[in-house]
């Protein structure tokens, strides 16, 4: 179906559907229910501190039924599921280099595929390593007797933003990731940004003959942190003492090498993969411009009055970015409202200007396997995946796993149908 055609139908669906005024304004949009979840992780010590976050989905060319699902959980690893959603693999992180230091904390993932390595080409997942500010990076084979992902990350990588141990444990490392392989030249990145900060740093990715993969940085990219308002003022977000608005979710378009970044608590921006020329900020989220002050008793940031300058469509933070691409080159960029947990389309077409094209919801499909609220990460692949999921794959975290023990926090991920949400968007 062409983005003109699926845009229709949205309009026409939504503008059917009108919210009353003591409803949930989300009642009106499209709805899809998940096909499978994985198991709930916890984010405590008996949990191993597991926290679901970031997905990306791996297809086996050879046999699509047993492509992979890869995630992260936080301190609790690196977790593969089969598309049954069932777990094939667990990587621990790192555990700390010393007394006191921070252990090993995976935040973000993406898959880079034809890297060479050595002799052959592989398929990569890249990971950020927030814990210990470094890239971790495990080559895809299925056939690997230990588990589809094995570790290649060259030794002794260096720390991407941090001179010291001292500066590690303050958490001012690598938070955000995805990876870009420039097609004039074919050489392959991973474009990382810093948390607590609006930098963004690009990493080639280089492989030395022994068949394991190092980086190098090539430049940097801070984008704004105070912004002038149409009434002359000028705001920044409220953050944490000391910190700035930071970047998480990120997505390459590979067909004209442009990068989309949410920066949390202000939208996203498209600015070149190879961060030169100029960003431009494509959606604001809807408190963009409403002052805030940080409450140090609650951690948490008050607001004041809305001036009315922020956007229509995110509802802060904006999280996880992915691109749906469609058998034509046209598609979506897909960003995750974590604030109002609905999802946002945006035409991927630069001469469309990435115009908003609707939203989404992913409800519950049973008493036992639920939607999603607050999400985190989200992955798309429009590619046939076997009988599993012949349309192609949406993978969305869920940052409110219920039903879950009492007392405990529970995340895990749901698989949904692509074809449910075509079709969704198509009635």
């Amino acid at each position: 179906m062409t983005s003109t055609v699926l845009a229709t139908a949205l309009g026409a669906f939504c503008a059917a559907v009108p919210a009353q005024a003591d409803e949930d304004p989300r009642a009106a949009l499209p709805a899809v229910t998940p096909e499978a979840e994985t198991p709930a992780v916890f984010d405590d010590e008996r949990g191993g501190n597991a926290d679901a976050d970031d997905p990306a989905i791996w297809r086996d060319p050879a046999d699509p039924e047993r492509s992979l699902v890869v995630a992260t959980a936080k301190e609790g690893g690196l977790r593969v599921y089969d598309l049954q959603a069932r777990p094939v693999q667990s990587i621990p992180a790192p555990p700390p280099p010393g007394p006191g230091d921070a252990p090993g904390r995976f935040n973000n993932v993406d898959i880079v595929e034809d890297v060479r390595l050595g002799r052959e080409p592989a398929n990569l997942a890249v990971v950020s390593d927030r814990g210990r500010d470094r890239l971790r990076i495990y080559r895809v084979d299925p056939h690997a007797p230990e588990g589809p992902l094995v570790d290649v990350t060259a030794a002794g990588v260096p720390a991407i933003f941090t001179d010291s141990q001292r500066e590690i444990n303050e958490e001012m490392t690598a938070y955000g990731l995805t990876t870009w392989t420039d097609r004039r030249t074919d050489r392959s990145y991973a474009l990382v940004s810093r948390s607590g900060r609006t930098r963004v740093t690009l990493l080639e990715l280089t492989g030395p003959p022994e068949g394991t993969v190092d980086y190098r940085q090539v430049r940097s990219l801070w984008l704004p942190s105070t912004f002038r308002l149409p009434d002359g003022s000028f705001w920044s977000p409220c953050t944490d003492p000391g910190e700035s608005p930071q970047v998480e979710g990120m997505v390459v378009d590979p067909a004209n090498g442009m990068l989309y970044a949410a920066q949390e608590t202000v939208g996203v921006w498209r600015l070149r993969a190879d961060l030169t020329g100029r960003p431009k900020l494509v959606d604001r989220v809807r408190e963009f411009g409403v002052p805030g002050t940080y409450d140090a008793e609650t951690d948490e940031c008050v607001l004041g009055q809305d001036p009315g300058f922020g956007g229509k469509h995110l509802a802060a933070d904006v999280e996880g970015l992915t691109l749906l691409t469609e058998s034509d080159g046209d598609g979506y960029v897909v960003a995750s409202s974590q604030g109002d947990s609905t999802f946002v389309l945006y035409d991927r077409e630069l001469e469309d200007h990435n115009e908003h094209e609707g939203e989404f919801r992913v409800t519950a499909a049973s008493r036992t396997l639920d939607g999603t609220r607050e999400t985190d990460g989200v992955a798309v692949l429009n590619a046939a995946l076997g009988e599993s999921y012949p349309d192609g794959l949406l993978v969305v975290q869920d940052g409110d796993e219920t039903p879950s023990e009492p007392a405990r926090e529970a995340t895990n991920l749901k698989f949904v149908d692509l074809g449910e949400l075509t079709d969704e968007l198509d009635d």
